[in-house]
């Protein structure tokens, strides 16, 4: 493609292109070691319009995470079921990309681990109204929810890192360890208090 004949995409479809772009070389590279050229050269542009859609690296970094919560968010609509986790690990399968810079990257970027654990935060928070009442104890409720989230995109991130295999059992296989946090936190609510709640401090099960 040529810079003429890119020229004549509409803004909309351009800034896309560009997100995309700025997703997979942050995701291939971080933050810091990816420049405006490496974004440009991805998206098969001039840098110059890069900067006609974007103010600075932040701003297209920031711009790319949130394209990414975005797709995910309308993917989950912010809930638990086993319909919001096919859509979850559907939308990774997809956006590969965009989920390791949201989830990996991210998080290990001093200027931006804010974000994700925002996202994570979010997600625990959902995931505890999904299971408090299942489990009793809330402050094993506490600690199941917010282990779901750590356990849930670790799993996924683990199964992109080898190359997505087996997708037909992905979804039974990431249920199997909700499955088994949760039947942890149950087991663990008629222990004594102040364990538990030790235990939900620490997102680790009481011995």
């Amino acid at each position: 493609m040529t810079e003429q004949r890119s020229e004549r995409l509409p803004r909309a479809q351009r800034r896309e292109q560009i997100l995309v772009a700025a997703t997979t070389a942050f995701a291939r590279a971080g933050f810091a070691a990816t420049s405006l050229d490496d974004v440009a050269r991805e998206a098969g542009i001039s840098r110059m319009i890069v900067y006609r859609h974007f103010d600075s690296k932040r701003d297209l970094y920031e711009q790319a995470l949130a394209r990414i919560g975005d797709i995910i968010q309308a993917a989950t609509k912010d809930q638990i079921s086993i319909a919001t986790l096919e859509s979850f690990i559907a939308t990774a399968a997809a956006e590969p990309d965009g989920f390791q810079l949201l989830y990996r990257h991210a998080a290990r970027e001093p200027e931006f681990n804010g974000i994700a654990e925002m996202v994570r935060r979010g997600m625990a928070d959902a995931t505890y109204e999904q299971i408090a009442d299942r489990i009793g104890n809330p402050a094993w409720a506490r600690w199941a929810a917010d282990s779901i989230p750590v356990v849930l995109i670790e799993t996924i991130m683990a199964w992109l890192d080898v190359g997505q295999p087996d997708p037909e059992t992905m979804v039974d296989r990431v249920q199997s360890v909700i499955r088994g946090i949760i039947n942890a936190a149950r087991h663990g609510r008629d222990d004594d208090p102040s364990t538990a709640t030790a235990a939900g401090r620490d997102q680790t099960p009481a011995p």
